[in-house]
């Protein structure tokens, strides 16, 4: 089995606990990604329920086939879940908003606008109006 050079994520050449050397193939079957990502095969069936951006492809007989991109996106869950302490929902959120490139969570509200700024544009608006009723 031919193996990269390159990390999931990580620096070349250097194999760690947390980010194993993923083998240069198309598809990887569930004991395999359970192997390379140190995850139990149940555990990967579940994520995949709970995780939309986790859908590996089928086989007619139905077994499962990951692809690279899988891989790497389990690895991302497990360490947000096992390392970071996200809850499933929030790891979800946080692989969805990087995957559109949005900010993690909107503001709940609006700040207050400061007085002085609001005085200030009330002033120049005043003017304004006053210039457009003498030329009317």
């Amino acid at each position: 089995m031919k193996r990269n050079s390159n990390l999931a994520a990580g620096s070349p050449g250097q194999a760690s606990l947390t980010h194993p050397l993923i083998p240069d193939k198309t598809y990887f079957r569930i004991g395999e990604v359970s192997s390379l990502t140190r995850t139990k095969a149940y555990v990967l069936r579940y994520w995949e329920t709970e995780f939309p951006t986790l859908r590996p492809k089928k086989t007619a007989s139905g077994h499962r086939l990951y692809r690279r991109k899988d891989v790497e996106t389990i690895l991302e869950i497990k360490r947000l879940l096992y390392q970071q302490g996200f809850t499933i929902d929030g790891a979800r959120k946080k692989l969805a908003g990087n995957s559109r490139g949005e900010p993690e969570q909107k503001p709940l509200f609006q700040p207050r606008p400061n007085p002085t700024e609001v005085k200030a544009i009330r002033r120049e608006l005043e003017t304004i109006l006053t210039i457009l009723s003498r030329k009317c």
